[in-house]
This record gives structure tokens, sequence and C-alpha cells, in this order.
């Protein structure tokens, strides 16, 4: 849905995208990779709003993180 705009479920085009946000105490949509929520990696979601299917992305600049963190 990120990329091709389109819902991989039904095929609609009616898509919201829901930016991941950090907050105390791990508020929140994003993984915790350090001990404040200033080191927390954001997770996008894109919703259909034809019928509610859902993805979660996480920009690519933040893997390295993740990759460190529980590799």
């Amino acid at each position: 849905m990120k990329n091709s705009h389109k819902c991989p479920k039904c095929g609609g085009t009616d898509l919201l995208k829901i930016p991941g946000k950090a907050g105390p105490y791990g508020a929140g949509n994003n993984i915790q990779v350090g001990m404040t929520y200033f080191s927390a990696v954001l997770v996008d979601r894109y919703v259909c709003c034809s019928c509610g299917y859902s993805e979660e992305w996480i920009d690519r600049g933040d893997i390295e993180k993740l990759k460190d963190k529980f590799r």
C-alpha cells in the first residue's frame, strides 16, 4: 500500500497514512531501541478505508537500529 497506493486485499485507493509517534513510557506506535523515547523507531501505519486492511512500515534508515538492538 505504501508504494502502490492501492490496497492489496480489495484494490481500494482510499488510504490513510497514520504516522508513527513516540511518547513517554513507550506510548505511541514505535519500537523502543534505547532507554528513552528519543531513541524509538517510529512505525507508520497505512489503512484502507474501504475494507479496513492495514500495514505497518518502518523507514529504511531505521532498519540498522533494529538490527543492532535485536540481532
